[in-house]
């Protein structure tokens, strides 16, 4: 499985990301080993959802990226 996930971090401001095993990337993001994220500590996981193929899981979380994948997320998960 492959996973899009949505970080709430410090600052206030959603992290979108996917990976194959989110069991481990998300206690990367907690210890700092994440660039993106590692000022914005602490921070908390507020949505996840799984994908058979990795391919579907990267145009999910591209979208979400998108202004109106935002307000869709907005509106729906956070």
């Amino acid at each position: 499985m492959y996973y899009v996930y949505l970080l709430k971090l410090s600052s206030g401001k959603i992290y979108t990301g996917s990976s194959p095993d989110l069991k481990r990337r998300i206690p990367e993001h907690e210890k700092g080993k994440c660039e993106a994220t590692k000022n914005f500590r602490p921070l908390k996981l507020s949505w996840y959802c799984a994908f058979e193929t990795r391919l579907l899981a990267r145009q999910f979380e591209n979208y979400l990226k998108t202004g109106s994948g935002q307000a869709f997320r907005n509106k729906h998960f956070a």
